[in-house]
């Protein structure tokens, strides 16, 4: 994964002015801010409110995996003035944050669509992505709960042998149904909250032709039902059931899940087949433009901390040609190289053989569909 093409926006007093009504300001790094998130974030439109109750608890952290995504967090950018597509993309975000719609985000593939939900997460403080991957036989019910029961008739006959016909009261309390149902990633995201938590749904486009249309309520209403749970309501109000969180529990109150805050999703697509307008109507649509030369030399200095830029120079143009007469190479294949680049493999390489290093750009610099070739 990628760190999307994000600009180095300026602070306060430099650079450009940025719009008053932004939120996510682009650069991905936590801003001084005078006021927290709750208290700079509007409240929602009248039809976009929900009635869940926050329980009080935050999202977790995973600075690990935003390094991984995005390189280390850094403290400051070096100011330049916004590409529009960069422009346009921003206001995409901010649209989205304050409507409480999700996000469908498009582009070639490796352009850093999934990567921009890190960005947003990591600069506005909202704490661990959730992911969802969608394959051809994906289901929304993945997405929002699994729940075994086989697991836990099973246990409950193990407990029956074992302990005998005068243990048979009370022995499915012994297995209760919450340690066998847990919430998945949109689930998760769904959970009532003070801030929203950020999904992204990766490859939509990747799902059955019905995914779309089947999302479309959880979309609209923001909650979703657990018939398993919502069955034990008058005997258990409250159940307590494994999240998508490692190691983290959620209460379900009367078998339902009915968010405070809408999530902030990120629904990516590689534009491989369209999306029914009833679905397209409850997103909004932006398109991530191929990065520029400045937007790859940001991302390469934030994932290879202390390089000269000077020397990556080169190799970033050679990248854009090549990208150019390829059809889009990804922005990983550019870290690819820089990072062979960085093991010295290029100097031992061309001390070989001059020609050696072509040869391996060759190879890692591969064309990314089949529609193009020669």
């Amino acid at each position: 994964m990628t760190s999307a093409p994000g600009p180095g926006t300026p602070g306060p007093g430099s650079g450009p002015a940025l719009p008053s009504w932004w939120i996510y300001r682009g650069v991905g790094t936590p801003g001084p801010y005078a006021a927290p998130l709750r208290e700079r974030l509007p409240p929602p439109p009248p039809w976009r409110r929900f009635p869940g109750v926050p329980d009080g608890s935050a999202p977790p952290e995973d600075e690990a995996e935003m390094e991984r995504v995005l390189g280390p967090r850094r403290t400051s950018s070096a100011p330049r003035r916004l590409t529009d597509g960069e422009t346009t993309v921003i206001n995409a975000v901010n649209a989205a944050l304050l409507l409480r719609r999700p996000l469908l985000v498009t582009g070639r593939p490796g352009v850093g669509k999934s990567s921009l939900a890190y960005s947003v997460a990591r600069e506005l403080g909202l704490g661990r992505v959730l992911r969802w991957s969608v394959t051809s036989r994906t289901t929304l019910a993945q997405g929002l709960y699994e729940y075994d029961p086989l697991a836990r008739i099973h246990d409950i006959s193990a407990d029956a042998a074992a302990l005998g016909p005068a243990a048979d009261q009370g022995r499915e309390a012994h297995r209760p149904i919450g340690d066998y149902l847990r919430l998945g990633p949109l689930g998760t995201a769904l959970l009532p909250s003070a801030l929203p938590r950020v999904l992204v749904i990766d490859e939509f486009d990747k799902g059955d032709a019905d995914l779309a249309n089947d999302l479309l309520d959880v979309l609209e209403n923001g909650a979703f039902r657990i018939p398993e749970l919502a069955r034990l309501r008058s005997s258990q109000p409250e159940i307590t059931v494994p999240v998508d969180d490692p190691g983290r529990t959620a209460t379900v109150r009367g078998g339902e899940v009915v968010c405070h805050e809408f999530p902030f999703i990120a629904i990516t697509s590689n534009s491989e087949r369209p999306f029914p307008a009833a679905f397209r109507r409850r997103c909004l649509p932006v398109e991530i433009p191929p990065p520029t030369r400045e937007q790859l030399a940001e991302i390469v200095a934030a994932h290879f901390t202390g390089r000269d830029a000077e020397e990556d120079r080169d190799l970033i143009r050679a990248f854009l040609e090549r990208s150019a007469g390829k059809g889009g190479l990804s922005i990983d294949q550019l870290l690819n190289s820089v990072h062979l680049v960085s093991s010295e493999v290029r100097a031992r390489a061309t001390s070989w053989d001059p020609n050696a290093w072509q040869h391996v750009l060759d190879v890692i610099w591969q064309r990314l569909t089949e529609t193009d070739r020669e």
